[in-house]
């Protein structure tokens, strides 16, 4: 008796069934009945159904859809509601700068006229702090430093974020204007200190908490000669000359013959000492 030998892939009689047989043999034997015209034919209700069906799933559909994108009535009264808050809270803010500005404008007429007569020297010394710590207003010539986003990323093109200014520029460029003379520094009209913070909050750069919207235009005053020769030659100019080459920022320098800077309203008391002469009072 002659042994016949096996398949090598005997063992793998699963494998072999989807390589080989992929389809169903249902599946296949209704392929094979349709294809010799033996298939048995749908009556026509149950055609009638399916086109129902397949009309009905399909408004339902669009129904669905238009449902979605159109805002409800509720949502369409929050957004006015939420429109009107952020309006009504900005407002708020501006009347209370302007209050406060005009407080602190009666606070230094007052100061004035208490010292003025009393102590002239202790007067001019408080103008002298005042004006190095930013609250004085401040008027000569100067420098106007104007930087602006590219084009392509003022009209939102993909991929041009690197072309907005951001906070960090704005910083170089303050610090290169003070160490290039300047006397009084400000951006789109808000003061710098020594205690001003230019930060940003996601897309928005800040000054003091306060936003500011392109363009954003850098005051200095001091010498305008000197200060733009030295900040040619300081790494904030070379930093301008990458923002504009680079970048493509619109920068733009020019000098002016007269500045008028306003005087910062932070007045948070920080640091005090006694003065000799005015630490004393008689009990009468």
């Amino acid at each position: 008796m002659t042994h016949q030998p096996g398949r090598p892939d005997q063992s793998m009689t699963l494998l072999r069934e989807v390589v080989e047989r992929p389809l169903d043999p249902g599946y296949a034997a209704a392929a094979q009945r349709r294809a010799e015209g033996r298939a048995p034919a749908l009556p026509w209700w149950r055609k009638g159904i399916v086109v129902v069906l397949a009309a009905a799933l399909g408004l339902g559909a669009v129904w669905a859809a238009r449902e979605l994108r159109a805002p409800t009535d509720g949502a369409g009264d929050a957004r006015a509601l939420l429109l009107s808050q952020v309006s009504d809270g900005a407002a708020r803010g501006q009347q209370l700068r302007a209050d406060n500005a005009a407080l602190v404008e009666q606070i230094d007429r007052l100061q004035e006229e208490s010292l003025r007569g009393t102590d002239p020297e202790f007067l001019e010394r408080v103008q002298l702090l005042t004006l190095n710590a930013g609250s004085a207003r401040v008027r000569g010539p100067g420098l106007r430093i104007t930087l602006d986003d590219s084009r392509d990323a003022q009209a939102g093109e993909p991929g041009a974020d690197l072309g907005r200014v951001q906070d960090l520029d704005l910083q170089v460029l303050a610090n290169a204007l003070w160490s290039a003379g300047a006397e009084a520094v400000a951006i789109n009209g808000h003061r710098l200190s020594g205690l001003s913070a230019i930060r940003s909050a996601g897309p928005a750069i800040l000054v003091d908490l306060a936003p500011l919207a392109r363009p954003y235009v850098v005051e200095a005053v001091g010498e305008p000669g000197d200060m733009q020769a030295r900040l040619t030659r300081s790494t904030g100019g070379a930093h301008l000359g990458t923002l504009r080459e680079s970048f493509g920022i619109s920068v733009s320098i020019e000098e002016t013959e007269e500045l008028v800077l306003p005087g910062t309203t932070a007045r948070t008391l920080r640091h005090a000492e006694p003065l000799e002469g005015h630490t004393e009072r008689e009990d009468g």
